[in-house]
């Protein structure tokens, strides 16, 4: 049956809540956890369910996002499997750039009908965190007779206003959706009763059910459904069809995080430095593949360290780390303290004559220099800080910015190959 899916993963939009994470890529091509990138995480779910027929749709920043899917994902030339890029352009037929999830899947109809009768259609996004084996949903989806099966994370009642939720029956079909709903009466009909919350992992409290942007088609009907102008399939294919079609919820209780701000971004990166997170890359069942770099192992120089991820090809001098995700390629000065930290590394080892250069220009080397101090910061990729800085974003207001800084969410970032130059306090 995995023959017969086409996995359909979403590139993301502007990612204006993400900015300056955005400024130079869209949101799936972020990097994650010191080495891999968002993007990273739905195909490697695709592949681990063994559904290798994967394409991505993307429109706005994607040059790092094409190059990193180009580098990594090569199939054995004799097996069937492929991660195509379908970027948005301009045909005959249309001028116009995708409009909504709805619209680029519309757009790109011709590519997906080659594969020809009876296929599924999983609809993905780019840019969330989770672990899911999509084969157990697509059996509930054939079990049910559904017509879409969507995915649906229960959450707290608390969390409804800022949710797609939905009601269920007791078979699991979906009778109503509520877009983020206000009123407390409206948001009460959406409460899971107590046969679905006897099933949760945590049965204590109240329960919507949001859903998490992760669709089901069977084919006919999303070929019906392209036929129309809907742009979006959250805020219009999905409620059009609600009293036309059968729509079922699979219901996924694991960890799943949708990395919309910068907030959200930083914690779960951080987070991944616990002893025990909620998502666990060392999970030998459920690999998540990404780029092989064949860089050496990292390098540590008398640096006391509490609970750190460091990533291949780093070198660290620190005098300490605590609680920080050091990407590749990595560079930390002698006496360094870095607190919630998540440094995206570099692309690059800086050669002996770009060092020189550098240096002979006064200007700080790739990576952190020596004696610095910064605390909660995400520290974008090539950024350059000189020695004696001390960063940290405590009572600086949300969108404060300097040159090469921000502060979004209660984080202080540095940007993609920013020069903070020595001596920068804020």
């Amino acid at each position: 049956m995995a023959n017969n899916v086409i996995s359909i993963i979403m590139g993301g939009g502007r990612g204006t809540r993400l900015y300056p994470l955005t400024k130079h890529r869209c949101k799936p091509a972020a990097p994650l956890a010191g080495k891999y990138r968002l993007v990273d995480i739905p195909i490697s779910n695709c592949i681990n369910s063994g559904f290798n027929s994967i394409y991505l749709l993307s429109q706005f920043q994607t040059a790092s996002l094409h190059k990193h899917i180009q580098q990594t994902y090569k199939f054995d030339s004799f097996g069937s499997g492929f991660v195509d890029i379908l970027a948005a352009e301009q045909t005959d037929a249309s001028g116009d750039w995708y409009q909504g999830t709805a619209d680029a899947v519309r757009k790109n109809m011709h590519h997906f009908q080659r594969h020809g009768d009876n296929c599924y259609y999983l609809i993905l996004s780019g840019d969330q965190l989770y672990q899911m084996n999509f084969n157990e949903m697509l059996a509930r989806h054939i079990e049910n007779n559904a017509d879409i099966t969507i995915a649906a994370k229960p959450m707290p009642r608390s969390e409804a206003s800022s949710l797609g939720v939905m009601r269920v029956n007791d078979s699991l079909e979906i009778v109503e959706f509520a877009e983020k709903p206000k009123d407390e009466k409206v948001i009460d009909k959406f409460v899971v009763g107590d046969n679905l919350k006897t099933s949760l992992k945590n049965p204590q409290g109240d329960y919507c059910l949001a859903s998490m942007g992760i669709y089901i088609f069977s084919q006919k009907v999303l070929e019906e459904a392209m036929s129309g102008k809907e742009m979006d399939f959250g805020k219009e294919i999905i409620p059009g069809l609600l009293s036309k079609k059968k729509l079922c919820a699979y219901i996924f209780d694991g960890y799943w995080e949708d990395i919309g701000t910068v907030g959200a971004f930083f914690e779960a990166n951080i987070a991944l430095a616990d002893p025990n997170p909620d998502f666990d890359f060392h999970r030998q069942d459920k690999p998540i593949y990404t780029h092989c770099r064949f860089l050496p192992g990292a390098k540590v120089f008398g640096a006391k360290i509490d609970r750190a991820n460091i990533a291949d090809g780093s070198v660290v001098y620190a005098d300490s780390l605590e609680r920080c995700v050091i990407g590749i390629r990595s560079i930390i000065g002698d006496g360094t303290s870095l607190k919630n930290v998540v440094m995206m590394g570099a692309d690059k080892y800086e050669t002996d004559e770009e060092i020189a250069i550098a240096k002979a220009n006064g200007m700080p080397l790739i990576g952190i220099g020596q004696n610095c101090k910064i605390e909660n910061a995400i520290i974008d990729k090539n950024a350059r800080i000189g020695d004696n800085c001390v960063l940290n974003p405590d009572g600086k207001p949300d969108k404060w910015e300097a040159e090469g800084l921000y502060v979004r969410d209660g984080v202080l970032i540095v940007t993609k190959d920013a020069v903070i130059p020595s001596g920068t306090k804020i």
